[in-house]
């Protein structure tokens, strides 16, 4: 066994880092229920908050012990994401594509996580974050460059196929294998929550994708946005306000999914 896979073999065996990863998936759960509460606000025309991870954590610093909690999310997600890495490196299924397939997932989901805590901890320590002008600046420096509008393309698409994996894994509950469900009805409950919850974040997250599409093809960075711009975007949709109260809804289930699956999940 190599150094890096016995590093993260005793990674994995740490009962500490295992309930620090726990707690980053309550901490999911949390931002993703302000995501989708903020959400169902601006459908309803009373939200002028961020819909996406950096207004659920500028919520978050504004509530009483917010400081507090931004670190038990810094703390949470971190934990979380050094746990994905060591999936990635002890991954050894037979099959080589799968293997490697799991191993971007795994580390995809890492740097995701990293991400949001590296909000959390600007926040935490007096800085601002604004995650759509974020976006919109990562895709002005993106079409400066040479064949940038081609990069922004491909940018767009692997964030939609992202969507629409999540999308995927709702639909065939491919959740299920790495949790101990139990049965009854808190089983029904949770696999019900699961479906629904990632068919949402699927949505919201392949219409950002979309939007960076978009602004390559018109060359206009302001067209690119996170999961708020993309959530607002449905707005203006036939239907757009009940689209938006749905997705929103979606994710307020999905957060409550996540509060199982910080009991259930396999680590």
């Amino acid at each position: 066994m190599s150094s890096a896979s016995a590093a993260a073999g005793k990674a994995q065996d740490s009962r500490a880092l295992e309930g620090a990863a726990r707690v980053g998936y309550v901490v999911l759960g949390l931002l993703h229920l302000l995501i989708g509460v903020i959400a169902v606000s601006i459908a309803t025309g009373s939200g002028g908050d961020s819909a996406d991870q950096s207004g659920a954590l500028q919520q978050v610093r504004d509530a009483p012990l917010g400081t507090a909690l931004l670190w038990a999310i810094v703390v949470g997600l971190a934990a979380l994401a050094v746990w994905q890495i060591a999936e990635a490196i002890v991954e050894r299924d037979p099959d080589a594509k799968k293997r490697w397939a799991h191993r971007a997932k795994f580390l995809g989901t890492a740097v995701a996580y990293i991400a949001i805590a590296a909000t959390a901890f600007t926040l935490a320590t007096g800085g601002s974050s604004e995650s759509a002008e974020s976006s919109k600046t990562l895709s002005a420096r993106i079409l400066a460059m040479p064949g940038g509008v081609a990069l922004l393309v491909v940018v767009g698409l692997g964030v939609a196929v992202i969507g629409v994996a999540f999308v995927v894994r709702g639909v065939t509950r491919a959740f299920e294998k790495h949790m101990s469900i139990p049965g009854g009805t808190a089983g029904r409950g949770i696999r019900a929550f699961g479906m629904v919850g990632y068919v949402a974040k699927g949505i919201a997250v392949g219409v950002a994708g979309i939007l960076f599409i978009v602004a390559a093809v018109t060359h206009d960075p302001n067209a690119a946005g996170g999961i708020d711009a993309a959530l607002r975007s449905l707005a203006g949709l036939p239907f757009g306000q009940v689209v938006l109260w749905l997705v929103g809804a979606g994710l307020v289930v999905y957060g409550l999914f996540c509060f199982a699956r910080a009991r259930y999940a396999h680590m």
